[in-house]
């Protein structure tokens, strides 16, 4: 018997505005739980929230027939892994896991149901919080049996340290690195040159690197 419920943020159809799936129509689920407190973060967790069941929110998903896949997002999706244990065999849709990459136990009870994964590499430079790379390495071992790509948000107080360790973590298993540059509302809130100037550190050392600015703001979506 199916008894697990989770608590959602929101629910809504929209395009993907970040990474290299950027244009491709998706379901997003906004969970409302994170284990981290990134100093960026711009989403009300506490306000608003709905509970669902399994089968409510099958139901919910089962309406939107036209989407490439979906999003799960957050917060962080993988706090309610014993929701998603119950919930995700139970739907035929693409899974697209957007994740802070250091959750990696709870990622083994799921990784058969997900298709893609879009991991955060957090930066303390960016989040004002501790260095998270040897708990994304661990992650990286289990994600990397998927479609997997890294993103990484940076600000003008990105290191040359920082970079480095970065591309040592994608380039053990060539990883696609993300660089998104971070925004205030809808604008960007670096300057330009030096956005270009951190993109060239990093395709100096490995060309796996596309520059991609979260393009829905810039077009007013969600």
């Amino acid at each position: 018997m199916l008894q697990n419920k989770v608590f959602i943020k929101e629910i809504f159809e929209s395009v993907q505005g970040e990474g290299p799936y950027i244009g491709v129509n998706q379901l997003f689920i906004r969970f409302s739980s994170c284990n981290l407190h990134c100093k960026y973060c711009d989403t009300d967790f506490k306000t608003n929230l709905k509970e669902y069941s399994t089968e409510e929110l099958i139901n919910v998903i089962n309406l939107y027939k036209n989407i490439h896949s979906v999003s799960l997002t957050g917060g962080e999706p993988l706090l309610e892994t014993s929701f998603l244990k119950e919930f995700l065999p139970l739907t035929d849709k693409k899974i697209y896991l957007e994740t802070n990459g250091t959750l990696y136990e709870e990622l083994k009870e799921i990784i058969n149901y997900i298709d893609i994964i879009s991991m955060d590499i957090k930066l303390p430079s960016s989040t004002a919080m501790s260095d998270l790379f040897e708990k994304h390495k661990q992650f990286i071992r289990v994600a990397k049996q998927k479609d997997l790509f890294i993103k990484i948000v940076f600000d003008e107080n990105i290191t040359d340290i920082e970079i480095k360790n970065t591309i040592d973590i994608a380039k053990q298993d060539n990883l696609l690195i993300i660089l998104q540059p971070m925004m205030n509302g809808n604008e960007l809130n670096i300057k330009s040159d030096f956005i270009n100037e951190v993109y060239y550190k990093y395709i100096n050392i490995y060309n796996n690197v596309r520059l991609i600015p979260q393009v829905h703001k810039f077009i007013n979506i969600r």
